[in-house]
């Protein structure tokens, strides 16, 4: 039987379901940060990372058998991948968080399509459309305005600038690392890349919450149980399920 959609079609619901689910993140994020003083952007991505890393282990073991004639450097491409993309990308979107409102952090977050597509324009040397051109005039254009309109209304001035630099630096390291996705996609197929990237980055975030905060155990205990919550639901909700859409419609 013919499939109903084609795969442009099927593609397009499949990012429009991812972003739907990552943008619940910011709101997340927010109320964890309300609930205790104990809660930052570290701690928040070490519940969320450690809730998502058995889904995505299972993914590289059902998928394990996929590698061929992968090389040295297609393993370190993809460790950069998935620290870029879900470790350094994800840590800094958090720790903006900490200084301006979820509906600004969505606003900026998403220029990351914006940037793709201008990275890939002179990567791959192509001219860009005069619909396009308008399309990202008008993104960043709204942007600023919104972020100027909240910065007014903003009494630490300089905490929510640094808070808007942290959230597009993220979504410049999100925009790199879908770049880097479709070749390496090719290369270890959607599945095993999605698992082994993501259990990579997963893995960075919860050494760098070893490293970074004293006594982490300790600290983990004393949590509010909806922090905990929270976290899992992060980890879930809006890492699992959006990455594995967003790389079915890569």
């Amino acid at each position: 039987m013919k499939h109903p959609f084609s795969s442009i079609q099927l593609g397009s619901i499949f990012a429009l379901g991812a972003a739907f689910l990552f943008s619940t993140k910011a709101i997340f994020i927010k109320q964890a940060y309300a609930l205790s003083p104990l809660v930052d952007g570290t701690v928040l991505m070490a519940l969320r990372m450690a809730s998502a890393l058995p889904f995505f282990l299972l993914i590289c073991w059902l998928n394990r058998h996929h590698n061929q004639d992968i090389k040295a450097k297609d393993w370190f491409l993809l460790m950069v991948a998935g620290l870029i993309g879900y470790y350094f990308s994800s840590w800094l979107d958090f720790a903006g968080l900490m200084y301006i409102s979820a509906s600004l952090e969505r606003i900026i977050l998403f220029l990351y399509p914006t940037l793709t597509v201008i990275a890939s324009s002179f990567i791959y040397k192509q001219k860009l459309s005069l619909k396009s051109i308008f399309a990202i005039a008008l993104s960043y254009g709204g942007t600023v305005i919104v972020m100027l309109q909240e910065q007014s209304h903003t009494p630490n001035e300089s905490g929510f600038w640094l808070g808007a630099s942290f959230v597009f630096a993220s979504a410049v390291a999100f925009a790199a690392y879908l770049l880097m996705t479709p070749k390496l996609m090719l290369k270890f197929g959607s599945w095993h890349f999605t698992g082994l990237a993501l259990s990579i980055a997963c893995m960075g975030t919860l050494v760098h919450f070893a490293l970074t905060i004293p006594e982490p155990v300790q600290l983990l205990q004393r949590l509010p149980l909806s922090v905990l919550g929270y976290g899992i639901a992060l980890g879930f909700f809006v890492t699992v399920l959006p990455t594995i859409l967003m790389m079915q419609s890569i």
